[in-house]
């Protein structure tokens, strides 16, 4: 039952009508939220304090603020028959066949901007060429490698990429800063939209990848990517022998995922495909009777599995580094109860006490799964790419402030598409993890977007480069959340 006052003037107004609706416990703690926010408290607090806040937040948030977009056109099957990931991310919620499946719609978290800003304002180029572009290199110091860096566009690509139109759409640097851009205009195709058949959005966007995390950034988003990357043979995947990826005869790596790849992102996909390889081997000493699909299909859980563990208790603890964060996200994977109690009874006491990963049935609370619009608009972290990698010396017995010390420097542009591909097949996979283990990415700050994306050569989804050149950082601040980065900006300045 939905609780009616006049709202205080501290409500912005594109959240008022979601206030409006709610219970009287749900507004007061909305307002307890508001005010930690309000004065920059949330990580500052004791830890279970913390972990409270979050709950608050993590509540409100899946009553609130998860949208669908467009019908809801499943329909039941045998689930008894689907205990496997399938190629294309269908039959994998027990209700709907085609929930978090390739080729449907991203959802929202809160309905479309009003905003009487237009897209344009202020001009993408000038966002990136005033507020974003590299002016002095800055490293996060020793939070974030980057091995972490590349696990970004790893899981990107394992979760959503926006399906595009064939129009393209040119964007022309203003005067004031055109001779200061490496791109005096460029062109890139719109992302197509479509209509939802739903009267609160009626566009929407669709997903061309598998947003569940299904691995697909190793597996592929459908029948044809699986069998591209299969060798059909006791369940592995296709592996070169240096252990790296395997390549077409164009020089294109064979991977679930080759759309704007370098030997970075790469190095993951390769050292995943030989985890499965690995589990395969496991699985075939234990299980002498599975056959090759099978065995597959096994091992591809046990692969997907084992990278969402690194990426909910790993990469982000990482990323986030406070004593808060890391009690939340393990209470996400284990409950409140904790790993010990987890592990020898299971997964018997709901998610809270228990933790999300392994309920028997799925918590989309009224929602039917997707990732959404502003989940993938605040995952652009290319500020975090340095401007070379620097490769470590092996063999050296000395070591600069524990690290080995430094053997050459290659510029990131040369590591790049088939050539950083070529370059990596050189370095081999030892060397590149290990240099890229001892290097600190770039700090996800201002002033800090790499140059060399303000002059970047794409690929599309078969992983050939495109004709017209783009800048990214003018791409990226074209589709910020609306308002986050003059956002940044008061924080930092005021």
């Amino acid at each position: 039952m939905a609780f009616s006052i006049s709202l205080p003037d501290f409500v912005h107004p594109q959240l008022r009508h979601v206030v409006a609706k709610m219970s009287l416990f749900d507004t007061i703690l909305f307002y307890v939220v508001h005010l930690v926010d309000k004065f920059d408290l949330w990580h500052r607090l004791p830890v279970l304090l913390g972990a409270a806040y979050l709950g608050i937040r993590r509540h409100l948030h899946q009553r609130y603020n998860l949208l669908h977009v467009g019908k809801v056109n499943g329909k039941k099957y045998d689930t008894e028959e689907f205990t496997y990931r399938t190629a294309d991310g269908t039959c994998n919620h027990p209700v709907d066949h085609l929930v978090g499946s390739q080729g449907t719609f991203f959802g929202r978290n809160m309905l479309p901007s009003t905003s009487s800003y237009a897209l344009l304002e202020p001009h993408p180029v000038t966002v990136a060429t005033k507020l974003l572009e590299r002016r002095k290199y800055t490293d996060c110091g020793g939070q974030f490698n980057m091995i972490a860096c590349a696990w970004v566009q790893f899981m990107i690509h394992d979760w959503n990429d926006h399906m595009e139109d064939t129009e393209q759409v040119e964007l022309r640097a203003p005067q004031d800063v055109a001779a200061g851009c490496p791109l005096k205009s460029f062109k890139f195709l719109k992302t197509k939209k479509l209509p939802t058949g739903s009267p609160d959005m009626k566009f929407g966007h669709l997903n061309s990848r598998t947003p569940w995390w299904d691995g697909s950034v190793i597996y592929g988003n459908n029948e044809e990517g699986m069998i591209r990357v299969r060798r059909f043979k006791d369940g592995k995947l296709r592996v070169s022998g240096d252990g790296l990826l395997e390549h077409d005869d164009k020089g294109i790596p064979i991977s679930g995922d080759v759309r704007n790849y370098w030997a970075g992102y790469s190095l993951l996909q390769a050292l995943f495909v030989k985890e499965h390889n690995a589990i395969c081997d496991m699985l075939k000493e234990h299980y002498p009777e599975f056959d090759d699909e099978k065995v597959y299909r096994h091992a591809r859980l046990i692969t997907s599995a084992v990278i969402a563990k690194i990426h909910t208790i790993d990469w982000t603890l990482e990323l986030v580094k406070t004593d808060t964060l890391m009690a939340g996200m393990r209470i996400n994977w284990y409950g409140l109860l904790g790993k010990k109690v987890k592990d020898l009874l299971g997964p018997k006491f709901g998610p809270v006490l228990s933790g999300l990963v392994g309920l028997k049935k799925p918590r989309d609370h009224g929602t039917p799964y997707s990732l959404t619009e502003e989940f993938v608009s605040v995952y652009r972290m290319h500020s975090l790419l340095p401007d070379t990698i620097a490769l470590r010396d092996l063999k050296s017995t000395t070591s600069e402030d524990k690290s080995l010390p430094i053997q050459d420097e290659i510029p990131m542009r040369e590591m790049i598409g088939k050539e950083g591909e070529k370059n990596l097949s050189k370095i081999g996979m030892e060397q590149m993890l290990v240099s890229m283990g001892h290097q600190s990415c770039g700090a996800a700050t201002l002033w800090n977007f790499p140059s060399w994306m303000r002059n970047l050569v794409p690929h599309d989804i078969d992983g050939d480069d495109r004709l017209d050149l783009i800048d990214m950082a003018a791409l990226d601040s074209m589709f910020y959340p609306s308002g986050l980065l003059l956002h940044i900006v008061f924080i930092l300045y005021i």
